[in-house]
């Protein structure tokens, strides 16, 4: 109803490659399985653990110990059982960069925790001119209203936005297409220096994630 007939059709033969799926990334293929989205390539190494269980949809002790991306893709089947998709089970970084190609795919969505292979996801997509929407820091964070879309060059706060913007300016990586908060990162209580995670807000990263990977994607039904 919202975006009609061919709206529809453009999702269902479009891809998305998405890196991370913890709370962030998880969520957000959630929302772009359920909107129709046709091809999935996902990226992770980890497997469900109980401490993921307070934010990631695709944890819960039936799911702990199991690979995330095999959670996930019965979680997209059972949504879309015409989905399909490719599943890469490694980290990304320089070692195993060449393991995954980009081509087909039209967006990528970057849900990676490590800052070393958020920029060369980031760069190599740039460079390849596939439309890229980053996540930034969701950890430390108790208000998922604060979660926004903005390009990287006009992003304040996020301490992980200031990393990003001065590596990816060296880069010459002109624009970015990012979800970050404005509120200041909240100190946890317990655990040292390990962010705590909000079962509201790094759902609600993902759910502004996918909005606008979707955004991307319609992008030339609305022209």
């Amino acid at each position: 109803m919202l975006i009609g007939d061919s709206g529809v059709g453009r999702l269902k033969n479009s891809g998305v490659a998405v890196f991370g799926l913890g709370g962030v990334g998880g969520m957000a293929c959630e929302a772009l399985a359920r909107a129709g989205v046709g091809r999935f390539l996902l990226v992770d190494a980890d497997t469900v653990s109980e401490s993921n269980i307070n934010r990631q949809v695709i944890a819960t002790y039936d799911t702990v110990g199991r690979y995330k991306t095999d959670v996930m893709e019965e979680r997209i089947l059972s949504v879309n059982p015409s989905a399909q998709i490719v599943k890469k089970q490694l980290f990304y970084d320089s070692s195993t960069a060449d393991e995954i190609s980009l081509e087909g795919y039209d967006c990528v969505l970057d849900a990676i925790d490590s800052v070393p292979s958020k920029l060369l996801l980031i760069e190599t997509a740039y460079r390849s001119a596939i439309g890229t929407v980053s996540c930034m820091g969701a950890g430390n964070k108790l208000d998922p209203t604060r979660f926004e879309a903005a390009d990287i060059y006009e992003t304040s706060v996020c301490p992980l936005a200031r990393v990003m913007r001065s590596q990816l300016r060296k880069r010459g990586v002109s624009s970015l297409r990012v979800i970050y908060s404005k509120e200041e990162p909240v100190r946890p209580r317990e655990g040292g220096s390990v962010p705590g995670s909000a079962p509201w807000c790094a759902p609600a990263a993902g759910l502004a994630a996918a909005g606008e990977v979707i955004k991307i994607l319609l992008r030339e039904e609305n022209k």
